[in-house]
């Protein structure tokens, strides 16, 4: 079962604005990605790696899991954005554009090399057609590989795609990203969405992504939190049926039967595997 940490809502903040990290403090985000890559531009970079990684080393997110996102593997900024990071100590390195589980070796000697301690592990980002085609190869490339990261704006333009209600000219490789992250054992979160004023789209293409079975969505707005929080995490009514599923099958298991019946539907070993994981789940919210 891939790692339960809670990681329902995970907010972009631009590592180049001071303010932006400050007020990350006291964001109801499960995790951060502190951004080195997009969110800053070329001569803002070395000032914004330092304050990105003075801000991880400071130890002021409390609980929240608190990750950098380095410039991709091809860039000029990579190396010394790897050990800076080595150095602070994250919970993760995110790096773009990963295609082939080659790259995913070349980042893992990268963290070694400059030190990283063992407890930063790597999250991939997963954007091009070709890394779709290769989820399940980078995905299992290495054990300090946690995270899948949908890149879905960049996957649109690769796949001359159009962004219409419902994602249907993504809903393949968001299949085909799920099997491979699913397969390999490890957490995959769906992209961003783009109109940070549209909470009602944001709401159903949440509910859409749990629906698939991921386990949360990258953010770029603090006001997409709320919604993304309660969507992603199981309801009382859903915490309640579980606990029914799971007791109405331990009753039955101890007069000798193996499956159970519960408001008029078979129940056998899977239905409460899913029950055992929906109150891990919750467990794991309630103690973050």
């Amino acid at each position: 079962m891939p790692d339960l940490r809670p990681r329902r809502s995970v907010l972009y903040m631009p590592g180049a604005n001071a303010r932006a990290l400050e007020k990350a403090k006291g964001l109801d985000a499960d995790t951060l990605i502190l951004d080195l890559e997009d969110s800053v531009t070329p001569d803002a970079k070395a000032d914004g790696r330092a304050q990105v990684c003075a801000a991880v080393a400071s130890g002021d997110y409390g609980r929240r899991e608190v990750t950098i996102r380095v410039n991709g593997l091809d860039t000029e900024w990579f190396a010394e954005d790897v050990r800076a990071a080595a150095a602070a100590g994250p919970d993760a390195v995110v790096v773009p554009k990963v295609d082939s589980a080659a790259q995913v070796v070349r980042i893992e000697e990268a963290l070694v090399a400059a030190g990283a301690p063992a407890h930063t592990a790597i999250w991939a980002m997963v954007e091009t057609p070709l890394a779709m085609l290769r989820t399940f190869e980078i995905a299992s490339a290495s054990d300090r590989l946690a995270v899948l990261v949908l890149g879905t704006n960049d996957l649109a333009k690769e796949l001359h795609a159009e962004h219409v209600p419902g994602r249907g000219p993504l809903l393949a490789a968001l299949s085909m990203a799920l099997l491979g992250a699913r397969a390999a054992g490890k957490v995959i979160l769906d992209g961003v969405y783009n109109d940070v004023r549209d909470l009602d789209g944001f709401a159903e293409e949440c509910t859409q992504a749990r629906q698939f079975g991921f386990d949360g969505k990258t953010l770029i707005h603090p006001g997409q939190l709320e919604p993304c929080n309660s969507i992603f995490a199981p309801s009382e009514e859903e915490i309640a049926q579980a606990r029914k599923v799971i007791d109405a099958f331990d009753e039955a298991k101890a007069t000798g039967r193996g499956v159970a019946t519960v408001d008029g539907r078979m129940i056998e070993n899977l239905h409460v595997d899913n029950a055992r994981r929906v109150l891990a789940v919750a467990a794991a919210i309630e103690d973050r």
